[in-house]
């Protein structure tokens, strides 16, 4: 799978691209996932359990995302958690998105549309 194409996945909706940050540094359930996006993004992205649910189902169909082993987990709901991690693939997807962002983000500075950063 090394050679699979990755923009057939693009482009990400802001939600999928951000549950796929989130687990960019490693393994996390639902709930953490949640907490996380919403942190990331200074309470701008929200994500409801239904949606995080349905993104991952079509992470985990494409191939993007893994279920992992929740034997770490501890606590009242141990036993239920999912913790999801990213596949090599789904970190090239992730990757070629924030590529493709990072250089959409450049073309409106170069047409005065955003500001340029300040070197410091």
């Amino acid at each position: 799978m090394p050679n699979e194409d990755v923009t057939e996945f693009l482009p990400l909706s802001p939600p999928v691209f951000h549950v796929m940050v989130s687990l960019a540094d490693g393994d996390r359930h639902g709930y953490a996932i949640i907490k996380e996006v919403a942190e990331r993004t200074g309470g701008v992205e929200r994500l409801g359990a239904g949606t995080l649910y349905a993104i991952i189902k079509r992470l985990l169909a494409d191939g993007l995302v893994v279920e992992v082993s929740a034997a770490r987990s501890v606590g009242k709901n141990a036993e239920r958690r999912r913790y999801y991690r990213l596949t090599a693939l789904g970190r090239r997807v992730a990757i070629a998105e924030a590529e493709r962002l990072e250089r959409a983000v450049a073309a409106a500075r170069s047409s005065r549309l955003l500001a340029r950063l300040r070197q410091a």
